[in-house]
């Protein structure tokens, strides 16, 4: 049997269990009673999915990690007793579980979310990013038309420009959340492949690789599949390395925003003001993250922005918790691309702002986003 089956199909038989134990006959009311004590084993124990494999765990010896293991012996040309002592090694880590159960841009409000982001030390040290890596930076801008300052702040955002690429091993990591935690498991057991066919593609050492508690790696922080579609040997050395070469990071993360479509000269999101207060306009604001109405629209209900643009702009209106109270802004389809990166508003707009901090820095001659 499959075990990454076994976590849902196992809470099956405790219910039977149960309902052995308490003397529970066939019929109507039996039914009834499974039902209630489906209920109550579900409130009770709400974690017992995410940490089944607590302690010593030997993956190689598991079913469903033998199921992949053929799976991608047969699919993709690998060797079963080589993936089989991958597995062996892998460790499982309840600390990953923990930490992907509660993402900050889930769990935060923007006031909050600004403060992890939003520094003086952050805007310095990407001041000086961007001075070391000037050629790079104006490289990507003139090939990909992404702004320095963008791609700065995606990877002082994901790493403090190198300096936090992470602490788990990526074999831990995907293989953790590819078994063990099911909510996203089959997303998992896919990023979990394609980085298999990295490592072999790269000729990297598949233990020493590591990255963040969901498997992104290097100074922008790709996911396997991400690295093996977007990355790019930007320094021309034939190799596509974003772990340690800060060319090709810059590179990468610059043809990512380009292939999701960044639109070279126009804005990313504007401050925006109500005019007429109503409680209906709540209704128009965080509906999507995709832009989902136009400023024509916006400005018939009284939402303006100073920005002179036309009435056909298709924007997404958010209204966000901020330091002084809400604040009202409109995304624009490069906001929406910076969310391609990670699917959050928050996370676009930590962005969107470290990048206008970087470019009002002193001595920082860029190009300007608005």
């Amino acid at each position: 049997m499959e075990q990454g089956r076994a976590v849902s199909i196992g809470r099956g038989c405790l219910f039977d269990r149960f309902a052995l134990v308490m003397g529970w006959q066939k019929g109507p009311v039996f039914c009834m009673r499974l039902v209630l004590a489906k209920i109550f084993l579900l409130l009770t124990f709400p974690l017992m999915s995410f940490s089944s494999t607590a302690g010593n765990v030997n993956y190689s010896d598991r079913e469903d990690v033998k199921l992949f293991v053929q799976q991608m012996v047969e699919n993709d040309s690998f060797i079963t007793a080589e993936l089989l002592t991958v597995f062996r090694q892998a460790t499982y880590k309840q600390s990953i579980i923990d930490a992907i159960s509660r993402p900050a841009e889930k769990v935060l409000t923007w006031s909050e979310y600004q403060d992890i982001f939003l520094t003086d030390r952050r805007v310095r040290e990407g001041y000086k990013f961007m001075l070391e890596n000037a050629r790079a930076l104006s490289e990507a801008y003139k090939k990909y038309g992404v702004p320095p300052v963008i791609v700065t702040a995606i990877i002082g955002v994901e790493t403090m420009y190198g300096k936090r690429r992470g602490n788990y091993r990526v074999l831990d990591a995907l293989t953790t959340l590819a078994f063990d935690y099911p909510p996203r498991a089959e997303f998992f057991q896919r990023e979990l492949r394609e980085f298999l066919l990295l490592v072999r593609e790269e000729d990297q050492s598949i233990f020493e690789l590591q990255g963040s508690y969901a498997g992104a790696m290097g100074y922008g922080q790709f996911i396997p599949s991400s690295y093996r579609r977007y990355s790019v040997d930007f320094n021309g050395d034939g190799t596509r390395d974003i772990w340690n070469n800060k060319m090709d990071a810059i590179g990468s993360v610059a043809n990512y925003f380009s292939e999701h479509g960044w639109r070279p000269g126009e804005p990313v999101v504007a401050r925006a003001t109500v005019e007429v207060s109503d409680d209906r306009l709540d209704a128009v604001f965080n509906v999507s993250l995709k832009p989902s109405t136009t400023t024509g629209a916006m400005r018939k209900i009284g939402v303006v922005t100073e920005l002179e643009i036309g009435e056909s702009m298709k924007v997404s209106p958010m209204k966000l918790a901020g330091k002084d109270g809400d604040e009202y802004w409109l995304g624009f389809h490069n906001f929406y691309v910076i969310t391609r990166y990670n699917h959050s508003k928050l996370y676009a707009m930590a962005i969107f702002q470290l990048s206008e901090a970087l470019r009002t820095s002193d001595g920082i001659v860029s190009y300007r986003v608005h």
